[in-house]
């Protein structure tokens, strides 16, 4: 399967949080996902808070990258041997997102970015920094007003499945999100006093 993959570094600034869901959003949009589309919402959602704990939690850099699974589309090397990067710059047929699947993409003709066919399997998201601290799931407990402690529980709810490894230095949090994502508001229906207990 081919993928087209796309990367965004982020400086250790809580601002940098706004500029991850904008840069997400504009990328969504570019591959032909309705921004009103509920995997638009989730996708937007689980970037926040990855970028949100590896910038706010360990005071690192990080890089974020979308992985999207590609059917046939017109313009696509035979070979699968060039990515895309957020910038149009070729990455290489070396780069690969973490599950191993191959990236590639069309390089335009003339420049500028390349719409691409609809996805067809599951986005993938990583979120790669230089903490070697691994994420711990905290649970914020029955109080619903909680504005912390929920990012890897949300991760968890909306996303197909999600894990990290160790990275270099650092490590790398990554998370599937399917096409048929649900919508961000089964919150409305968590027993957080259950999950508290």
């Amino acid at each position: 399967m081919q993928v087209l993959q796309v990367q965004l570094a982020v400086q250790a600034d809580p601002a940098e949080v706004g500029r991850a869901r904008r840069w997400v959003r504009s990328r969504l949009l570019n591959h032909g996902v309705d921004p009103d589309a509920p995997i638009a919402e989730t996708v937007v959602l689980v970037v926040s808070e990855l970028v949100t704990n590896a910038v706010v939690h360990t005071g690192c850099p990080a890089v974020l990258r979308l992985c999207f699974p590609l059917g046939d589309f017109p313009g696509a090397p035979p070979d699968g041997s060039a990515a895309v990067s957020s910038a149009g710059s070729a990455v290489g047929s070396s780069g690969a997102c973490a599950n191993g699947s191959p990236s590639s993409s069309a390089a335009p003709a003339g420049g500028g970015e390349v719409r691409e066919a609809a996805t067809v399997g599951p986005l993938r998201v990583e979120v790669a920094d230089a903490s070697q601290v691994a994420p711990a799931p905290r649970h914020a407990g029955a109080d619903v007003d909680a504005t912390n402690g929920r990012g890897l529980e949300l991760v968890e709810l909306l996303c197909e499945r999600w894990g990290w490894y160790p990275d270099g230095s650092g490590k790398r949090v990554w998370c599937e999100i399917s096409p048929d994502a649900r919508p961000v508001d089964p919150l409305a229906t968590v027993d957080w006093a259950a999950l508290a207990q």
